[in-house]
Parts: structure tokens; C-alpha cells; sequence
């Protein structure tokens, strides 16, 4: 008698019973969408809870001076913005920017002394673009308050080939991202691998590869990183190793749910406490606490130590990745040395050549091609992400934003734009009209980024009309430079944001992280699907499943969003019902390449939905700000209609609205049509796999297997249903 198993026993049913078997399908079935609704919830809830709306609190910056006057700037300081900044003073110049260049403030303000009127504000671009502009947001108003003019000095510029500050951050998340993703192929495909004495010396190498892949990407092709080549190789050994041994921990003990935890802690908690994209001082205190102990951002900021700052203070962050990966190891050598190598929910991993699949869900594969795929699907995953992201933004210039310009009379308004070409060059793409209300009816359907209305009177005031709701780059952007047009022609400016922000969307950002949460649980939930439940794989059983999880996450999503982090304000209806639709058009386009190239179809998705997607959707950044091939795709890729829904539905009463949700829709249609072609494409194969199985003959078969095997598609370790009863009746 076999000897029943832990859930056979739960239920009193022996393992092999029909109700046993039932109860392993139900809590299988319950995890395949247990894991897409965890994944895709904290990520989500954790961005858009923190980034939403940041707010500066306790940034550090020095006053250099002394005296009655630098006490009151202090002092002054301390009370500004409801304790935005930490104010020290600071009596030495040279102090204040050694303080300034080891990161321990965020800004200086150098007090004019003698008479003059000029104070300087030192900032460290290197540090963050975003923090150095906050603070000159916070210094500069005290020192007008003075009647000082201030001149604005950066100690650590970023090189003109990452002007955007990206590539710090990628590096450090691609450092990390190979540490964690790795483990889930290997728990099933090589899990003899995980023993350490096999496990860490591939972990070295695949530390020095991927880092090596990682600065060759943002250096010598992209050209965002200038040497420091050796650097990064030992910023990765620490990094990926402390990761890639933490994650070995998790697997012992909860197998393929590891992958949960470990996005939790390295990536979903990593990014909003990196001081990368966003200030930590603009984060809530936890992530504040968070900076200081964890791998991504000891990665990051050791990155920019040695890029930025000549390695001043690099020791610090080292020593935290250190600190990590001797921990992990420590306790994984007395994990194993007591209790052996065994992984949780994983088959004995002695045999190296037991037949395994090479990636969750995949069929049957040879050893040479399992050691492939589970190093080929994350140096993929690595170069898509690196690649494209910096490729993309790392040196975002402004480009022929849409302006329209107003005067009195056609003559005039022509002759005013003519003017303002010859001086703002390729940065602005002008039209001229002589209604206000039609140009401004064009920045609501978002036709035009700006409309420049003429003074009517010699002397008088002109008015630029902006919208930051429909994109707070390009809306400051296009202020800036007619507040110097207005200041070189001594003219008095007027701006009007005719759709602002919300104040629960203060940075814009929501928009794209509604549309990407959209996206990612109609991928990640076919992901699953492939990995999980391989057999599930027409489309008539994919289709109520592909419907009811649209439903419920776009529900889930709009209470997340709205009701319980307060970010969306309201338009239930609207997010249910473009988010359903949204999502049920991505799980359409993912399992396309999912039933035909299996879990590996993840990547082009990736790639496709969300790489792509994100700087053609002019929600990270301003689509005049990329290069003009992601214009062009705006109008196609999914993420921008997505984006482009949501800000129409909240900001701008609907309008425009139509041609986006075509466009997810004609994704959608196109893709059910493909997926009722292979639904064709595999009924064929099966019925050519049963005369195959009829006329005995099993090599043409295994060729069959062999062939698609080597696409990652299909399901041939397991026959039809047809050809598992002939079988039966012929043993019989």
C-alpha cells in the first residue's frame, strides 16, 4: 500500500483517492491565483502608497555662516513647509561641502556676507536629480526672503550620458533582480544545483557575468556609465550573492513560494527605500529605516560612491551587502549540515539527471537544455529590463512639444511664433490661432501640450496655459522656458494650469501605476497559469478563468487605489470597468505566447507591454522628452492606451477617451483570434500525436516532442486524453 501523504491523511483519504486528488487540484488551482493577487498587491499598494503624493520631511541641508543672520535662516528653515528640511549650521565652507559630498546633507546655502546679495546653493546632482531639486524648492525662497539673488552650484554633476540619473538605479536593481529570480527555475528544473558546495561557486560566476552584462549595457553601448568596470563586478559579487544565498534560505523552507518573500524584501520594499528614484526623505520614516539595511540600496549607493563621490563613504554600504551575505551563509552551512539539502515541496535533488522540466510548467527536458534555460530566462529578463530602460530614458531631451500661440490677428500670431522658434529652436513645435477657447479646448483632448496667449496692449501681460495633469514634466518643462522668454523681453507672465494635479497625485504618477497594475495581473495570472497548471490549455477552460479574474482584480485594484490608499479619488465604474477590460485584453496577448512558447513567452510580454510600453506612454516621463520611435508607438502598445484611459476618466471628463479603450480592445480582439488558432494548432497536434501512438511507432513522436521542446511550447510529456485511454485499454 502506497503511504498516504500529508493532505491524504488531513482529509482521511488515502494519497491516490479521487477525493484526495480533488483536494490537491482545489488548493493548487486556489494558489495559481493566490500568488498573481499577492504579487501584483504589493507591489501596487506599496508604490502607489508611497509615491502617490511624497511629501519632504527632515531633509538635511547646511547653512554656512554665522551670526544673527545665519540663526534666523536656520531658524527660518526649521519651520518651512511643516518641517520639510533639517537645518544645520555650519560656520566652514569646506565643512559643509564635505558634509554635502559624503551624503550627510542634502544641500548647502552659502550666506552672502560683506554687503553682498548672492547667496549659492549647493547641490549634488549625483546624489538624486530629484533631491537636488527639492532642495533648491526649499533654499532658494528663504534666501529671496532675504532680498538675495542665488546662484546654483553642483559639486557631483551627472555625466551627460545619464542626465536622467538612471543608471544607478538599474544597475542596482538588475544586481539584485538575478540574486532572487534565478531560484525559482532551479527549485525545478536543477534543484541538485542548490547544494552549496555547487551552489556558491556558480553564484560567484553568475555574479561576475551578469555584472558584467549589466555595466557593458549601461556603459560602452548606452554610454551612461564612463569605466569603473572592476567596481560594479564587486558591487554585484556582494549584491547578487546576498541575495542569491538569502533566497536559497527561503526556498528551504517554503519552496516555490519563496518567490513571494523575496520580491517583498529585495524589490517591492528595495525600490521606495533606495533614495534612487524618489527622495528617502520624501518616503514614510519605515522605508527611511529601510535605506540603511537592505541589499538594493547599500547596491545602489555604493554604485553612486564610487561614480559620483570617488568612493567616499563606500565602506558603509559595503559592509551591509557583507553583513547580509555572511548572515545567509551562516545560517544556510547550519541549515544543511543539520537537516541536509532538501527543499521544501521540491523532488530529491541527488540525480542529476532526472528527467525534470526546465522551467516551471515546461515539458520534459535533457539536462544540457535545463541548465540553459534557467541561466538564459533571467539574463534575458536582466537585458530587456536594463537595456531598454536606459536606452530609453537615460538621456531625456525636450523635443518639439506642441504649443499653440494666440494673438489678436492671425498676422500677429504668426509673426510672435516666428520669433519664438528662432529662439526656443527644436524644443517647441508651434501653430498659431486667434481663439483661446479653441486652443484650449486642444490641451483638454490633449492635442497640445501649451497655448501662449499674445499681450493685447503694448507692455501688457501674456498668459501660457498649461495642464500638469496631462503630464507634470512637460507642464514644468514648457513654464520654465516662457518664464525666461518673459524675463528676456521684460514681460510681465501669467500661467494657468487649466487641469492641475490632484493633491493626491502630486507628482503625476498615478496614472501609470493604475495602468501598470492593469497590466501585470493580466500577464503575471497567464504566467502562473503555464507554470502551474500546464494542462490547463484550451481556451474554453482559459477564458471563464481569464474573465473572473479581470473582474475581481480591476475591483480589488479600485478599492486598493481608492478607498483604502485614498490615490484615485472616486470614478469606481470607470476603473472597474477599463481595468477588467484592460486586463482580460493582456491575459489574451500573454497566453498566446505563453500555449505556444511556454513559460518563456513571459518575455517577450515583458518586453511588449511593459519595457516598451512605459516610455511610449508618457507617464514616467514626458513622451517630447524619448526618443521619437516610442512617439510613434503611443498610439499602438497597450500601457499607453491604459495610461491615457485612466487620465481622461480622472482628469479630463472622458475626453479622448474613445480611441484608447479601440485600441485595447483591437488587442484584445486580435489576440482572441490568435489563441482560436492555436487552439486549431493544438487540436491538430494531438490528433496527429494519436495516430502516431495508433501505428506504435514512437520515434516520430519523440522527434514531435523534441522539435517543441526546443520553442518551449507545448504539453508533450502528457498525451491526449484520447490517447491515455487506448493506452489504458491496451494494457488491459
Amino acid at each position: 500500500m502506497e503511504t498516504p501523504t500529508p493532505v491524504a491523511e488531513a482529509s482521511g483519504h488515502e494519497a491516490g483517492s479521487p477525493e484526495a486528488d480533488r483536494k490537491r487540484e482545489m488548493i493548487k488551482r486556489a494558489f495559481l491565483f493566490l500568488i498573481p493577487f499577492l504579487m501584483v498587491t504589493m507591489m501596487y499598494a506599496t508604490y502607489m502608497g508611497t509615491m502617490h503624493s511624497p511629501k519632504t520631511q527632515d531633509m538635511p541641508v547646511a547653512v554656512v555662516g554665522s551670526g544673527a543672520v545665519a540663526e534666523s535662516v536656520v531658524d527660518e528653515l526649521k519651520s518651512v513647509q511643516d518641517g520639510a528640511a533639517d537645518p544645520r549650521l555650519v560656520t566652514d565652507r569646506g565643512k559643509a561641502l564635505d558634509l554635502l559630498k559624503d551624503r550627510d546633507v542634502a544641500g548647502v546655502l552659502l550666506i552672502p556676507t560683506g554687503g553682498a546679495t548672492e547667496a549659492t546653493v549647493y547641490t549634488a546632482q549625483g546624489a538624486g536629480a530629484s533631491q537636488a531639486g527639492m532642495v533648491k524648492q526649499i533654499l532658494a525662497p528663504v534666501a529671496a526672503g532675504h532680498d538675495w539673488t542665488t546662484k546654483n552650484q553642483d559639486i557631483a554633476p551627472l555625466p551627460s550620458g545619464d542626465s536622467a540619473g538612471i543608471a544607478v538605479l538599474l544597475a542596482a536593481i538588475g544586481m539584485i533582480m538575478v540574486g532572487y529570480v534565478p531560484l525559482s527555475g532551479m527549485l525545478t528544473a536543477v534543484p541538485h544545483l542548490l547544494v552549496l558546495r555547487r551552489f556558491l561557486p556558480l553564484l560567484a560566476g553568475w555574479a561576475v557575468v551578469t555584472s558584467t552584462v549589466t555595466w557593458l549595457i549601461l556603459g560602452p553601448i548606452v554610454g551612461a556609465v564612463d569605466g569603473h568596470y572592476l567596481a560594479f563586478v564587486g558591487i554585484g559579487l556582494l549584491a547578487t550573492g546576498a541575495v542569491g544565498i538569502g533566497q536559497l534560505l527561503f526556498a528551504r523552507f517554503l519552496g516555490g513560494l519563496a518567490v513571494l518573500p523575496g520580491m517583498l524584501l529585495w524589490v517591492v520594499f528595495g525600490v521606495p527605500s533606495s533614495n534612487l528614484a524618489t527622495p528617502i526623505h520624501a518616503m514614510p520614516g519605515f522605508f527611511g529605516f529601510l535605506h540603511n539595511v537592505l541589499p538594493l540600496p547599500a547596491a545602489g549607493e555604493a554604485l553612486r560612491s564610487v561614480l559620483y563621490f570617488d568612493g567616499r563613504e563606500v565602506g558603509d554600504h559595503l559592509l551591509t551587502l557583507a553583513v547580509w551575505m555572511v548572515a545567509a551563509l551562516a545560517l544556510a552551512v547550519l541549515l544543511e549540515r543539520r537537516k541536509g539539502a532538501a527543499l521544501a515541496d521540491t523532488p530529491e535533488s541527488g540525480n542529476p539527471d532526472a528527467p525534470r522540466p526546465a522551467m516551471s510548467g515546461g515539458p520534459v527536458r535533457s539536462k544540457r537544455l535545463r541548465y540553459f534555460a534557467v541561466a538564459a530566462f533571467p539574463l534575458a529578463i536582466l537585458t530587456v529590463v536594463v537595456g531598454m530602460m536606459s536606452a530609453s530614458l537615460h538621456q531625456p531631451e525636450i523635443r518639439d512639444i506642441p504649443v499653440v500661440v494666440v494673438g489678436a490677428s492671425q498676422e500677429q500670431a504668426e509673426q510672435a511664433a516666428k520669433g519664438l522658434q528662432n529662439s526656443l529652436g527644436d524644443l517647441v513645435s508651434l501653430t498659431t490661432s486667434t481663439s483661446v477657447d479653441k486652443a484650449t479646448d486642444q490641451i483638454r483632448e490633449r492635442d497640445f501640450v501649451g497655448v501662449y496667449v499674445l499681450p493685447t496692449t503694448k507692455g501688457g501681460e501674456a498668459t501660457l496655459y498649461t495642464s500638469s495633469a496631462a503630464g507634470a514634466g512637460q507642464h514644468n518643462a514648457l513654464r520654465g522656458m516662457f518664464q525666461q522668454i518673459a524675463q528676456s523681453q521684460k514681460m510681465p507672465l501669467k500661467m494657468t494650469d487649466i487641469k492641475p494635479l490632484n493633491a493626491s497625485d502630486s507628482n503625476g504618477s498615478n496614472s501609470m501605476y493604475v495602468a501598470m497594475s492593469w497590466i501585470m495581473s493580466g500577464f503575471v495570472l497567464m504566467a502562473a497559469l503555464r507554470g502551474g497548471a500546464p494542462e490547463i490549455k484550451r481556451l474554453r477552460q482559459l477564458l471563464p478563468m481569464m474573465a473572473g479574474w479581470a473582474v475581481g482584480m480591476a475591483v480589488w485594484l479600485w478599492v486598493l487605489f481608492d478607498i483604502l490608499i485614498g490615490a484615485i479619488n472616486g470614478h469606481g465604474w470607470a476603473m472597474v470597468g477599463f481595468g477588467a477590460l484592460t486586463i482580460f485584453s493582456i491575459s489574451l496577448f500573454t497566453a498566446v505566447f505563453t500555449r505556444t512558447l511556454g513559460i518563456a513567452g513571459v518575455i517577450p510580454v515583458l518586453v511588449i507591454a511593459l519595457m516598451i510600453g512605459i516610455p511610449a506612454s508618457g507617464g514616467a516621463i514626458s513622451l517630447y522628452m524619448v526618443p521619437e520611435v516610442f512617439r510613434d508607438l503611443n498610439d499602438v502598445l497597450p500601457l499607453p492606451a491604459a495610461v491615457d484611459v485612466v487620465r481622461a476618466a480622472v482628469y479630463f471628463d472622458g475626453a479622448g477617451i474613445g480611441g484608447h479603450l479601440a485600441t485595447i480592445v483591437g488587442w484584445g480582439a486580435v489576440c482572441l483570434l490568435l489563441n482560436v488558432g492555436i487552439d486549431r494548432w493544438l487540436t491538430r497536434r494531438d490528433l496527429r500525436a494519436d495516430r502516431e501512438a495508433e501505428g506504435g511507432s514512437g520515434a516520430p513522436l519523440a522527434g514531435h516532442g523534441t522539435a517543441l521542446a526546443l520553442t518551449g511550447g507545448g504539453d508533450t510529456a502528457e498525451p491526449s486524453r484520447r490517447g491515455r485511454r487506448r493506452t489504458a485499454r491496451t494494457r488491459s
